[in-house]
């Protein structure tokens, strides 16, 4: 039986986001958590990571969280102009933009080649910030599990096909060690045996579970081929909304499940709120008032930090 992985998402995506998530950290209930490198304040957020691991009961597993649909383009307009708008380099492109450049054949290669330029950079910005958490962790005596690169995605983008490409290209040509690549795969029955529970989900989440499951199974040929963990993900469905209540309901058929296929179960949070005087432009609006500021983060954080759960 394999203990389920606690990840949160989204740190240095602003300042009390990542407060919200070093909260969570200092407990010790967060196993592993993604970090956004595309952010203007992502240098702000690690040096507060930076002095806070040695008070750390442990280092948590450490993602890149590749960001194609928001924040700013790193790679710089000169080498992805198709993935910026405006004249700040901010993320253009799009979860649907995206999405198209996959199924248009006069776009696919010349998009997948920008993404690789953008991929190769917030890998190498956030290798060499998680480099330096678990050289400070080292030296602080504080427990360290990492050993290779770890990568996941803002909104999933990296399943999509085009990207799913780049990142292959990227990693290949940079000649990373990966231990991990999130496959976004989760399983809909189980959320189907509780009919208590169907009017508290939110339709949306549901064709994103579809859409991605399609998109699981070159994942799975990846980790299979590479001697990586297969894995599910809990939190797409419940996105938004991992609240202690429902996670309960149905941790013990979620957890039976993943031990049955012999998988991993991360099971993703969203604990940090996006305070008001932190909306930039390089966050979509609709995600601010749907998603970042929205009172049900901090419950996905009270969840985070009152479950136990097991061995």
């Amino acid at each position: 039986m394999i203990r389920p992985d606690i990840h949160a998402d989204d740190y240095a995506l602003t300042k009390n986001t990542s407060l919200d998530m070093l909260e969570c950290m200092r407990s010790g209930k967060l196993d592993s958590i993604s970090i956004v490198t595309n952010m203007s304040c992502f240098e702000e957020c690690m040096e507060l990571f930076f002095e806070e691991i040695p008070k750390l009961p442990f280092l948590p597993l450490l993602s890149v969280h590749l960001d194609f649909v928001e924040g700013r383009c790193l790679a710089g307009r000169e080498k992805a102009p198709d993935l910026v708008k405006g004249t700040d380099d901010l993320m253009g492109l799009g979860w649907g933009g995206l999405f198209l450049a996959s199924y248009l054949p006069g776009r696919r290669g010349r998009i997948g080649r920008q993404l690789t330029y953008e991929i190769k950079a917030q890998l190498a910005k956030g290798k060499k910030a998680m480099e330096r958490c678990m050289e400070i962790a080292e030296a602080a005596g504080v427990p360290c599990a990492q050993k290779g690169l770890r990568i996941d995605s803002h909104q999933h983008a990296h399943m999509i096909p085009v990207v799913w490409e780049a990142l292959l290209e990227a990693v290949r040509e940079e000649g990373y060690a990966v231990e991990y690549i999130r496959n976004s795969k989760e399983v809909l029955g189980v959320f189907l045996t509780d009919v208590s529970l169907y009017k508290t989900y939110r339709p949306v989440n549901f064709v994103k579970n579809r859409l991605l499951s399609l998109y699981s199974h070159k994942v799975d040929r990846h980790a299979a081929a590479n001697g990586l963990q297969p894995m599910y993900l809990w939190g797409l469905v419940m996105s938004g909304r991992m609240d202690r209540k429902r996670i309960e309901r149905l941790y013990v058929k979620m957890r039976a499940k993943a031990d049955r296929d012999g998988r991993a179960l991360e099971i993703l949070f969203h604990p940090g709120l996006m305070l008001a005087e932190e909306v930039t432009d390089e966050v979509a609006r609709e995600a601010v008032e749907d998603f970042y500021r929205r009172g049900d983060r901090h419950l996905e954080k009270a969840a985070v930090l009152s479950m136990k759960w097991g061995k």
